[in-house]
This record gives C-alpha cells, structure tokens and sequence, in this order.
C-alpha cells in the first residue's frame, strides 16, 4: 500500500510503498477514506512533538475509514462500517491499524472530509470542557485563541454547554469568527487581558491552547476556585504557574494531552465522540 512517510525530520514528505498492516488481537484494519491535518502533525513532521516517532514513520492523527477487518478477540464495529478514528498516528496511508475500541462509527449524513478533520479539535474542547473542568450552565468560559481549530470548537461547545463565553483573538476577521461560533464576548489580544475579563466579572474556566502572557493575564482574572485549562502552547512559552496564586484563590489547574488521554479512557473518549456526532446531527 502507498504511505505519506517522514524519512527525515524537517525534510518533505515522501510517497512511498510500505506493507498492509494486519490486526493483531483487539484491533481493526481500517481503509483510509480521509485524513484531518493538524498542529500536531506539523510538530511532529518537525520533531518538535511530545510524541517524537523514529523516522521513517506516517504522520496523520484523526481519519475516516471503512473497518475491513477485526483482530482475535477485537470488539468494535464491525467490517464495513464507516467509522471515525482517532489513531495518533499513521493516518496518512492507504489503511491502519488501530485499537477497535478506538473506531466510532460515522453520521451517514458527515461526509468523510468532515469527519476526518472532526475529532481532534472537537474531541479535544468537549473533553476539556465536560470531563475535565466539568463547565456548568451559567459559568463563564474565557477561550484563549479563539480562532483556532480547538478555540472556536471550545467556543460552540462552551455556548452549547449553557456557558457565558468570552473570546480572545487577534484582530477583527478573527473575532468575527469567534462571534459566529456562539461567543457572548469579545476581546483583542492585544489588549489588557486581565483588566477587561475582570470588569466582564472574571472567569470560572479558562481554556487555553496559547500559554504565555496570555495565560498569566487570564490567572488574574480568575474568579476564586476557578479551574484552568492549559491545553497547547501556540504562543512558543510555556508559562510558569505561581502556586501561591493556586493556593490563595483555591484554583484548579487540569491539563490534558487528548492522545494520551484516548489511550487511558478509550471509552469516554469514545462516548465524547459520540455526544459530539449528536450535536451535528441536530
């Protein structure tokens, strides 16, 4: 089968023929329709990811597929069901193999574009915001880099969730998108972070793929016993969180790395997905 594979760190892809995997016990041999890039991918081409394969190795996190087949023992949907995957790996290929409890089946009505470059960037928000900070109805989220793939899903989702959202991007076209995903507020990154989401009220959940300064403006706009999301670090800075801070607010600081979390709760990853594909039904 055709494989887009990294041979080398930084260099250009490379087309190449590889041999068709086959399912080990518990997996699925699934036939790649389409493959979402992401972030993610770029690092990872780069060997700049928390992950960091040995080349050669294919690229690719999130795809939609046809299972062909099943493993011994595997327990998924079975052969030809169109399914959504997150694989974490070796999506751009003609097929994969991956952990059948990892394949979600497809709306009939999502074509495979969308689902392919879906999950990640909804799965990731949904997590966060249900499962992690546990977002109420009538709390308000501040969504840090809000015109991003993970920022405006963590937008829509905020809004669907019952939450007041304020969202922060640079520049007016990029709030304008903000706004169309559902956001109550908007704020130019550009400007005192902390000064105005204080005098909008602070904020109970923090949601933040950016770090930096503007991590550091919204921990002080939080309110007391907020929670906090630091979920990427698209600025270049990782921040350096003060416990003090933690400590006299009675703040909560939940990170998640989505990939890993998927191999640790395949199964609530599984129904977030499915709570997801729900929604774009409706």
């Amino acid at each position: 089968m055709r494989a887009m594979q990294v041979t080398e760190l930084g260099a250009p892809l490379a087309l190449r023929e590889v041999p068709r995997p086959e399912p080990g016990p518990g997996e699925a041999l699934v036939r790649v329709h389409a493959c979402g890039l992401n972030f993610a991918d770029t690092l990872m081409v780069a060997g700049r990811y928390q992950v960091r394969p040995t080349p050669p190795f294919t690229p690719g996190l999130e795809v939609c597929g046809t299972v062909k087949a099943l493993g011994q023992g595997a327990s998924g949907p079975a052969p030809g069901t169109r399914v959504a995957v997150h694989c974490g790996g070796g999506g751009l290929a003609e097929h994969l193999c991956v952990a059948a409890a990892r394949c979600v089946p497809a709306p009939d009505a999502m074509p495979d574009a969308e689902v392919a470059g879906f999950l990640v960037a909804y799965g990731t928000s949904h997590v966060a915001l249900a499962d992690r900070a546990r977002l109420r109805p009538g709390e308000t989220l501040l969504v840090l880099g809000a015109s991003g793939g993970v920022g405006l899903t963590a937008v829509e989702i905020g809004r669907l969730m019952g939450a007041r959202v304020i969202a922060v991007a640079r520049g007016a076209e990029k709030l304008a998108a903000a706004r169309a995903a559902g956001a109550h507020h908007l704020l130019d990154a550009e400007a005192d972070l902390r000064a105005e989401v204080k005098a909008l009220g602070g904020a109970d959940v923090v949601f933040d793929p950016v770090g930096g300064r503007a991590f550091e403006a919204a921990l002080g706009a939080c309110r007391p016993g907020a929670r906090l999301l630091p979920l990427g670090f698209a600025s270049g800075t990782v921040p350096q969180i003060p416990a003090n801070i933690l400590l006299v607010k009675n703040l909560t600081v939940f990170g998640l790395y989505w990939g890993g979390y998927a191999e640790l709760h395949p199964a609530l990853v599984a129904d977030s997905l499915g709570a997801l594909f729900g929604w774009y039904a409706q």
